[in-house]
C-alpha cells in the first residue's frame, strides 16, 4: 500500500461547539452530536426483507432509477429507465448494437405501476446517452421527469436532434422540450455521448442543468422553472488548465452560502451562473476523475473533497483529499487507474471512512461487465491514516439499513448478489440482484435497496427492525441529502450519499 504525503490534519473543534455544529449543519433542532448514532435500547439484529415487488415483464440487462414526489398524500414512487440489453458504453471497445428499446416506468413502493412509455429506436440503452432525473422545477409540489430524448427515431446517434425532455410524472406526458447541449468533441464517440442531468438550488430557487461531456470538453446549460434558460457554460480544459470530467457530478453548497455548486471532475461551479469557483491541482492534475465525492466532517460543520482518479497517461497522485477549497490535504498512490471508490460512515461512532480501488483491466460485453486485477485503498479522510478495513468492499454501495447511523454495505454495483454486509465484513443479508436506489424512499425507518433482477423482478427491501437516531434523521433531511437521492438515474452517483 502507498502511504499519504503531504498529509495535513485539519483542526477540531471543542465537543460543545461540535454540538451546536451538528444542529445548524442539519438545520434541525433534534440533531444530536455526530457519536450519538445507538439506540437507548439494544439494537434488534437486522432482519432484511421485501417491502414491494414488481414484474416488468422482460428481461432486465440494465436499469437506473430515481425516487420520485407525485404530491402531498400519495405514495412515494420511483420512475426507472430499463432496457433488455446491458449497458452499452459509447466508447468503441465497448459499444454494441442494442437488441431492444429503452422503456420509461413509473411504479410506487407499493409495487403499482403507474404507466410506462417505450422511448423507441432512436433512443440508445445505455446510462450515458440516456440518463433520468426527477425534481420539482415549477414548485408546485409534483416533481417532473427528466430524461434525453431524440427527435429523430431512424438515426440514435443523431445528437444535433437530442433534446431534454421534461415529463409529467403522473401520466408520462411531454411536457417541454429543449435542444440537448451540442458536443464540443465531435470526432469520438467516447466525447460526444455523456450525458448528465443534474439538479439543485441557487438563491432558494431550483435550477436543472444539462451537462455532454467527460473526457473532453463540456457544454451545460441551465435552466429555472418552465424550463427557462439561465445560462450557458463551456468548460474547455486544454485552455483553461486543469481536470477533466468525472462520472459522479454531487450538488453541494461547499462554501455553505445558501447556494448549490456543482462538481465537474474536480472543478467546482456555481449553480447561479455556472463561474468556477475552483479547481483542485489545477497544475498538477490535467487527467479524469472516476468519484468525486463531498464528505462532511460533522464536528467541524466543514465540506471536504474524496477523489479517486482514473487516467493512465497523466501524472500525478491517484488518490486524493481536499479541503472545501480545493486544497490537498494529502494524496496516495501514484499511478494506475482507480476504478471506483466511497465515504462511508463505518467508525464505531459513525466516523467516515474513504476507499478507492484500483483495477487492472475492465471489460464490457453484451453479457454485462467484468474487472480484475483489483487493488483496495483504505483511510480516514480527516489524518490520512491507512485503514485495513478486514474484508473485500470492491463493488459495494454504503446503505444504513437500520437507521443507526452507521453504514451497512451492500454487493450491488455492476457484479455481485446483493450480500450486504455490517462495518465489519460480517454477512447479514441477501437481495440476489443489483441495486439502483439507496436511501430513505420509501416512508419507512432505516434507508431501502431497490434491487434489480435478469428474470424482470424489481424488488424493494427493507430491515423489519429499523429505528431511526437522531443522527439518521438528522442526516435524511439534509438538503445534500434530499438533492443528491435524485442523482441514482445519472452517472455513477450511487454513492453520494455516503459522504454525509
Amino acid at each position: 500500500m502507498s502511504y499519504p504525503r503531504n498529509r495535513a490534519v485539519p483542526r477540531c473543534l471543542h465537543a460543545s461547539t461540535a454540538l451546536l455544529c451538528l444542529v445548524l449543519a442539519f438545520r434541525l433542532p433534534t440533531a444530536s452530536h455526530a457519536t450519538d448514532v445507538t439506540s437507548p435500547d439494544p439494537p434488534k439484529p437486522l432482519s432484511l426483507a421485501v417491502l414491494a415487488e414488481l414484474d416488468l415483464g422482460q428481461p432486465i440487462g440494465q436499469f437506473r432509477a430515481v425516487p420520485v414526489n407525485l404530491g402531498e398524500g400519495r405514495t412515494p414512487a420511483v420512475a426507472a429507465l430499463y432496457g433488455a440489453d446491458a449497458e452499452i458504453d459509447p466508447y468503441i471497445g465497448m459499444f454494441f448494437f442494442p437488441k431492444s428499446t429503452l422503456k420509461l416506468v413509473v411504479f410506487d413502493v407499493a409495487g403499482k405501476v403507474h404507466w410506462k412509455r417505450d422511448l423507441g429506436p432512436g433512443v440508445v440503452p445505455g446510462i450515458w446517452f440516456c440518463p433520468v432525473f426527477a425534481t420539482d422545477l415549477d414548485r408546485d409540489g409534483v416533481d417532473e421527469i427528466y430524461f434525453v430524448n431524440n427527435r429523430d427515431s431512424e438515426h440514435p446517434l443523431d445528437y444535433r436532434k437530442y433534446v431534454l425532455e421534461q415529463v409529467d410524472s403522473a401520466t408520462g406526458r411531454t411536457l417541454k422540450q429543449q435542444p440537448w447541449p451540442q458536443p464540443l468533441d465531435s470526432d469520438s464517440m467516447s466525447h460526444s455521448y455523456r450525458h448528465f442531468i443534474v439538479g439543485g438550488e441557487a438563491d432558494q430557487k431550483p435550477v436543472v442543468v444539462a451537462m455532454q461531456g467527460t473526457y473532453g470538453r463540456h457544454a451545460l446549460h441551465a435552466y429555472g422553472a418552465g424550463l427557462q434558460p439561465l445560462w450557458q457554460v463551456t468548460i474547455d480544459p486544454a485552455k483553461s488548465g486543469g481536470a477533466l470530467g468525472s462520472h459522479v457530478t454531487p450538488i453541494v453548497d461547499i462554501d455553505q452560502d445558501g447556494s448549490d455548486e456543482l462538481f465537474v471532475g474536480e472543478r467546482c461551479l456555481s449553480l447561479r451562473d455556472g463561474k468556477e469557483l475552483f479547481c483542485c491541482d489545477r497544475e498538477g492534475w490535467k487527467g479524469h476523475s472516476d468519484i468525486v465525492q463531498p464528505v462532511l466532517n460533522r464536528a467541524e460543520n466543514r465540506w471536504y473533497l474524496w477523489t479517486c482518479r482514473e487516467s493512465f497517461e497523466n501524472r500525478g497522485p491517484r488518490l486524493a483529499f481536499f479541503d472545501g477549497q480545493g486544497r490537498a490535504l494529502w494524496t496516495a498512490v501514484d499511478a494506475g487507474h482507480m476504478d471506483t471508490g466511497w465515504a462511508a460512515r463505518l467508525g464505531a461512532q459513525g466516523e467516515p471512512v474513504v476507499l478507492g480501488a484500483k483495477v487492472g483491466e475492465k471489460v464490457r460485453t453484451a453479457e454485462g461487465e467484468r474487472r480484475t486485477g483489483i487493488v483496495e485503498f483504505a483511510f480516514d479522510p480527516f489524518t490520512g491514516k491507512p485503514r485495513e478495513l478486514g474484508f473485500k468492499a470492491y463493488t459495494t454501495i454504503p446503505v444504513d439499513l437500520n437507521g443507526d447511523g452507521i453504514h451497512e454495505l451492500v454487493k450491488g454495483y455492476f457484479e455481485g448478489d446483493g450480500t450486504v454486509l455490517d462495518r465489519e465484513g460480517r454477512v447479514l443479508g441477501k437481495t440476489g440482484g443489483l441495486s439502483a436506489i439507496h436511501s430513505q424512499f420509501a416512508g419507512r425507518p432505516g434507508e431501502q435497496i431497490l434491487s434489480y433482477h435478469r428474470d424482470g423482478k424489481v424488488r424493494i427491501w427493507h430491515d423489519r427492525n429499523a429505528v431511526d437516531t437522531p443522527a439518521a434523521q438528522a442526516r435524511y433531511q439534509s438538503r445534500f441529502y434530499r438533492t443528491n437521492q435524485k442523482l441514482t438515474g445519472v452517472g455513477y452517483n450511487l454513492f453520494n450519499l455516503g459522504g454525509i
